[in-house]
C-alpha cells in the first residue's frame, strides 16, 4: 500500500503524527478483555442449538453439575426472568419490536442459538460441562431462505405474520411508470448480495463483576461504545446507570459488530449478578462465525430510465433484507438508508423505493461498516449494466449524470439533502490517476492475445456523524496538571481507528500544547463524559467538536494568566508548543508548566476573574442530519476464463473527507475498509445449506483476502470542507462501501465479450466459471 511523501510531522492537525497506540500494540503490551483477571473470577460457556428450528423439551443438566469445578448451570427458566429489559440506545422510536430473550425460550431459532449457560472455575471445565448437558429437541421446519420467508407457513417468531420484521417505503413505483414507459432506454436488474461477517481479529468478550456490598456492576468489554454497554446493562438489570462502570481498553476490531451487546453478553451480566462474582466469557472463532451476527444479506430489483443522451430520468429499488432470527438493534435502523441513498451522487430527480425486512432461522443481522452499502452495490452495478446496454463507456455515462461540487446543496428525491461534496471531482481524479484511456488500449491489446482485463468503478456519497439522538452529542474533559501535562478524557476507545492519536492531535492543536505533553484517557464510563463511541464514521468530527468546545476557554485562561504574569495585554501573547511568548519579544516567555503552577499553587497571583486550576468540560452537538463524505473507487483486474481466478491489478481511491486530521490515519481507514470490500466481492460467504446448517464456521470454509490477494492501494485526496467542527468529515466506513461494487464492475467489464452480467455475489472462481459456461452454451463470447 502506498503513501505519498509528506513533510516531517509538526505535531498539529494535518500532519502524519505516528500513532500513539502502536508502541503498546506492536510489542504485545495491549490490554484486551482476555487479559483481564479478577479475584475469584469464573468462566462461562454456552450450550448452543445444533438445529435451526426446534421446540425445546426437557433439559438434563445433572451430568454437567457433577463435574468438579462446575459452579452453576442456567437455563432460560433460571436466567430469563431476572432480566428487566433488553433494549438499545440506538433503537429508534416507532420501530417494530424485536424479540430478544437472553437464552432461547420454548424454541431454538438458528444453529448456534444459546440454550444453556454453564459457569465453571475455568474455561476448560466449562467446555467439558457443556458436552454433558442433554437437551431434548423436537425438530421443526425452519425458514432458511429469507427470499421466500414471507410466503412460508412457518414463523420464526410467533406473532410476526409473514415473518415480517418491518416494512417501509417512499414514493410508489407506480408513480414512475409513465417516465419508464416513455424513456429512450430502460434498464432493470436483480442483484443478490450474500451474507458475510465483520470478522474482527478479537472476538466478542466480556468480564462482568458484581459487587454485592455496593450493588455495582463493573464491566470490561470488547466494545465500540462503552456508554451503550452501560445503558444496556442498567436497563437489563433494572438498576441506575451510576451503578454500572464500563471499561473498554484495547478492542481488536469492531466494524459495527461490537456496538450493541448481544444476548450472550446479557446472559453473562445476569449470571454475574446472580453469583455475586466476576464472570468472564470469551467467544471462540467458531462461535463468532456461527453466532455473532451477519450482515449484507439482501437483494433488490432495481431499474433506471434514461433519455436519448444517457441522462437518468428515474430510478427505482425494491429491496428485501434478511434480518435473521435476532437482529440487533432494529433492522430498519440500518436498512432504511439503502432506499433513501439509492439515487447516489447523481442528478436524479425522480425515484422510488420500498424495503421489507424478513426474519429467518439464521443468525441475526448486525451492523457492519456502512450498513447501507447495498445501495452502492445495486446502483453502480446497474449503471455499468446500463452503459453496456446503451452502448456508452461506463465512465462517460457517469460523467453525464454525476453531481459537481458547485451543484450542492442537492435534494435527492428520496428525502436526503446532500451538501459539501465533490463526486465529479473524485471521479475525474481517479480516472486521471489510472490514465483511463491508456488502460482501455492495454485492455484491447490483451483481448487480442486471449487475456481478459477489466476496469470497474463506484462513486458514492455517504452520511457521516449522523444526528440520531444517541449519537448527536459528544463530550470532552481536559485537565492540565500542575506540571503542565495535559490529560483529555473522551468516551471512545481503541478499536483500530486511531482515535487515541486523533484525540491527542486535536487537543494539542486546540490548546497550543506540545503534542508530547498530551495524553488521553478513553473507554471508562466512570471518568469520561457521555458519548456514542465509535460508529457511524463519527469519531473524528464529533470528537473534534467536543475538544474545540472544551479547549477554547482553557486556552483563554492560559493566555490570560501568561499576560498577567508577563505584564502585557492579552492580545500580545502568542501560545504554541506549550510556550507563551510576548509578540516581538520571544525571550519573554512562560512555559505551560509555569502557567499551570500559577493556576494551581499561586491562586493569589491570578488575574481578576480567573478561577484557580486548569480544567474544563465541554460538549458538542451536531446541527446537521449528516455530514456528507464521498469517494470514487476505481480498479482494474484480470480474469482467467478457464479457472475463474480474479487478479486485482491496480486499485485507486479518490477520497473527500474534508481536511484530514492525520493523512496516515485517513489512508489506514481507507485501506482497511477497501480490503473488507474485496472480501465481500470475491471471497467471504456466511453460507447455510438447505436445511439451515451453517457451512462456514472456520477459516477453512470462510475465506478472506490475504496480503497476497490485495493490490497496492493508491489514494488521492479531494478536500471539500464540511459545516462541522474543523470542516472535518467521517472516513471510517467509506472504503467498505465503494470497493465491492468497483470490483464487481471490473469483473463484469473483463467478461463483457461473453455477455456476462453480475447478478449474484460473491464472485468465486466457481461462480465465474459457471457464468462463462452458461454464456458459451448460449453461443456468446468471442470467436
Amino acid at each position: 500500500m502506498t503513501r505519498t511523501h509528506t513533510p516531517p510531522s509538526t505535531g498539529v492537525v494535518g500532519s502524519r503524527v505516528p500513532r500513539v497506540e502502536d508502541a503498546r500494540l506492536v510489542t504485545g503490551a495491549g490490554t484486551f478483555v482476555d487479559d483481564v483477571t479478577r479475584p475469584g473470577m469464573v468462566h462461562a460457556c454456552f450450550v448452543r442449538s445444533p438445529l435451526p428450528r426446534a421446540r425445546i423439551g426437557d433439559i438434563d443438566v445433572s451430568g454437567a453439575l457433577e463435574l468438579d469445578g462446575v459452579l452453576a448451570v442456567y437455563t432460560a427458566a433460571d436466567l430469563n426472568p431476572t432480566a428487566h429489559q433488553i433494549s438499545y440506545g440506538l433503537d429508534m422510536i416507532g420501530m417494530p419490536p424485536v424479540p430478544r430473550p437472553p437464552l432461547a425460550e420454548e424454541e431454538v431459532r438458528f444453529v448456534g442459538d444459546p440454550v444453556v449457560l454453564v459457569i465453571a472455575v475455568d474455561r476448560y471445565i466449562a467446555e467439558d460441562a457443556v458436552e454433558q448437558v442433554i437437551v431434548d429437541y423436537e425438530p421443526l421446519d425452519p425458514v432458511v431462505d429469507y427470499i421466500t420467508a414471507g410466503e412460508s407457513p412457518n414463523l420464526v417468531h410467533a406473532g410476526f405474520a409473514g415473518n415480517s420484521a418491518g416494512e417501509i417505503g417512499g414514493r410508489p413505483a407506480s408513480d414512475l411508470a409513465p417516465i419508464f414507459d416513455s424513456a429512450a432506454h430502460v434498464v432493470r436488474q436483480q442483484i443478490f448480495q450474500q451474507a458475510y461477517s465483520p470478522v474482527p481479529m478479537e472476538t466478542r468478550g466480556i468480564v462482568a463483576e458484581w459487587s454485592i456490598p455496593t450493588s455495582e456492576m463493573t464491566i470490561w468489554a470488547s466494545t465500540q461504545s462503552p456508554f451503550e454497554v452501560r445503558g444496556f446493562t442498567a436497563r437489563l438489570l433494572g438498576i441506575d446507570e451510576h451503578q454500572v462502570r464500563v471499561l473498554a481498553r484495547d478492542t481488536g476490531g469492531g466494524f459495527g459488530m461490537k456496538v450493541a451487546p448481544l444476548r450472550e453478553e446479557a446472559c453473562v451480566l445476569l449470571a454475574a449478578r446472580t453469583l455475586g462474582s466476576a464472570v468472564k466469557w470469551i467467544e471462540d472463532r467458531q462461535e463468532n462465525l456461527m453466532s455473532a451476527g451477519m450482515s449484507r444479506h439482501e437483494h433488490a430489483s432495481v431499474g433506471m430510465a434514461f433519455d436519448e443522451d444517457g441522462k437518468i430520468l428515474a430510478a427505482s429499488i425494491e429491496h428485501t433484507q434478511n434480518v435473521g432470527a435476532y437482529p440487533a438493534p432494529s433492522p430498519i435502523t440500518g436498512g432504511v438508508p439503502v432506499g433513501m441513498l439509492f439515487p447516489g451522487p447523481y442528478r436524479v430527480t425522480n425515484a422510488s423505493f420500498h424495503a421489507k425486512f424478513l426474519y429467518s432461522n439464521t443468525v441475526g443481522r448486525i451492523a457492519y461498516r456502512g450498513p447501507w452499502q447495498f445501495e452502492s452495490v445495486a446502483r453502480e452495478v446497474l449503471l455499468d449494466h446500463a452503459a453496456r446496454r446503451i452502448g456508452i463507456d461506463p465512465i462517460e455515462l457517469r460523467r453525464r449524470n454525476i453531481l459537481r461540487r458547485d451543484e450542492f446543496p442537492f435534494p435527492n428525491p428520496n428525502g436526503m439533502v446532500y451538501d459539501n461534496a465533490s463526486p465529479m471531482e473524485t471521479l475525474e481524479q481517479a480516472v486521471q490517476m489510472l490514465d483511463y484511456d491508456a488502460f482501455r488500449a492495454q485492455q484491447r491489446a490483451a483481448r487480442a492475445e486471449g487475456r481478459y482485463l477489466g476496469v470497474g468503478t463506484c462513486t458514492y456519497i455517504e452520511p457521516t456523524a449522523g444526528a440520531s439522538p444517541f449519537l448527536s452529542t459528544e463530550g470532552a474533559t481536559i485537565r492540565i496538571a500542575p506540571s503542565g501535562k495535559v490529560n483529555v478524557f473522551v468516551a471512545g476507545g481503541s478499536a483500530g481507528n486511531s482515535i487515541e492519536t486523533t484525540v491527542v492531535q486535536l487537543t494539542a492543536d486546540a490548546l497550543g500544547a506540545d503534542i508530547a505533553d498530551v495524553r488521553t484517557v478513553q473507554g471508562d464510563t466512570a471518568v469520561t463524559p457521555f458519548g456514542g463511541g465509535t460508529q457511524g464514521s463519527r469519531s473524528g468530527s464529533m470528537t473534534a467538536g467536543a475538544i474545540a468546545a472544551t479547549a477554547a476557554p482553557l486556552r483563554e485562561r492560559i493566555i490570560a494568566i501568561a499576560a498577567h504574569r508577563l505584564g502585557v495585554a492579552v492580545d500580545e501573547i502568542e501560545f504554541a508548543a506549550s510556550r507563551a511568548t510576548v509578540v516581538g519579544t520571544p525571550d519573554k516567555a512562560l512555559t505551560l508548566a509555569e502557567i499551570a503552577e500559577i493556576a494551581y499553587l499561586q491562586a493569589d497571583a491570578l488575574p481578576p476573574g480567573i478561577p484557580p486550576g486548569l480544567e474544563a468540560v465541554g460538549r458538542h452537538k451536531t446541527t446537521q442530519m449528516a455530514i456528507w463524505a464521498n469517494a470514487t473507487h476505481l480498479c482494474t483486474c484480470e480474469v482467467d476464463i478457464e479457472t475463474g481466478e480474479v487478479t486485482l491489478l491496480r486499485y485507486i481511491v479518490s477520497e473527500d473527507c474534508g481536511p484530514m486530521i492525520n493523512p496516515a490515519v485517513v489512508e489506514g481507514q481507507i485501506y482497511g475498509g477497501t480490503v473488507q470490500g474485496i472480501g465481500g466481492a470475491l471471497y467471504e460467504n456466511l453460507a447455510y445449506d438447505e436445511s439451515g446448517n451453517p457451512v462456514a464456521t472456520t477459516f477453512l470454509d470462510y475465506l478472506m483476502p490475504t496480503a497476497s490477494e490485495v493490490p497496492r492501494i493508491e489514494v488521492g485526496h479531494v478536500e471539500t470542507p464540511s459545516p462541522g467542527p474543523g470542516s472535518f468529515k467521517g472516513v471510517g466506513e467509506g472504503g467498505a462501501i465503494g470497493s465491492t461494487p468497483a470490483i464487481l464492475n471490473a469483473v463484469a467489464d473483463a467478461l463483457s465479450p461473453f455477455g456476462v452480467e453480475i447478478s449474484k455475489l460473491p464472485l468465486s472462481p466457481a461462480t465465474i466459471v459457471s457464468m462463462l459456461d452458461e454464456a458459451r452454451a448460449a453461443g456468446k463470447g468471442p470467436a
